[in-house]
């Protein structure tokens, strides 16, 4: 009896262990980059997607630029300042600012400049070339060139919310301003992101 006691223990605590694996299984589906993807109602890849294109075609055909190489008979330096997250939620920035520089320098209306965080990575290989690397090949020190533009922006959200309906909209701001003098070249807004999030009361 004991034996048949202990067996049946054994078996049904295997099934329970089989039933709870099946029940925890996880599937992954590859989906095509483009396709819209909003599983919590924050700020996701196709947001960024949306209006990083807005306010980079905006950007790209700035006065500013134009007027720039009219005048001076050269491509502007730009280099990217900071760009805030003034939302209420986490939002890595670094994925926008770096489409911002990809696309801009791609279009070849603007040279880029190394930003803040990289120049000293940057400073400190050049300085360690005056010790180790061959006067043909070391790199000169103090030769950086100067940008003539700092492009910086911030994210914002607006929230409102009854019972367990909430809407969220985000406004999207990028800047272009003269180092030197300090004035605003041009001023980009997208507020296109807007959400409507409805809560479950059931949980699992």
């Amino acid at each position: 009896m004991k034996n048949i006691f202990r067996f049946s223990v054994i078996s049904v605590f295997i099934c329970t262990l089989l039933v709870f694996t099946s029940c925890s299984s996880t599937k992954v589906e590859r989906v095509d980059t483009d396709t819209i993807t909003d599983l919590s109602g924050y700020w996701n890849d196709t947001d960024v997607r949306i209006v990083a294109d807005s306010l980079i075609a905006d950007c790209v055909n700035a006065p500013a630029i134009t007027n720039y190489v009219r005048t001076n008979g050269k491509l502007p330096v730009v280099i990217v300042g900071s760009f805030r997250n003034d939302s209420d939620e986490h939002i890595d920035t670094s994925i926008l600012t770096k489409k911002f520089e990809t696309a801009l320098i791609n279009s070849g209306k603007v040279d880029f400049v190394a930003s803040a965080s990289e120049r000293g990575e940057l400073r400190t290989e050049r300085e360690e070339q005056q010790s180790w690397a061959s006067e043909e090949t070391a790199k000169r020190l103090a030769n950086e060139t100067g940008a003539d533009f700092m492009l910086i922006g911030s994210v914002k959200t607006m929230v409102d919310q009854a019972d367990k309906t909430s809407s969220r909209t985000y406004w999207v701001y990028a800047e272009l301003i003269d180092i030197e003098s300090n004035r605003k070249l041009w001023i980009g807004e997208n507020s296109e992101i807007k959400k409507i999030i409805k809560r479950s009361n059931v949980r699992m």
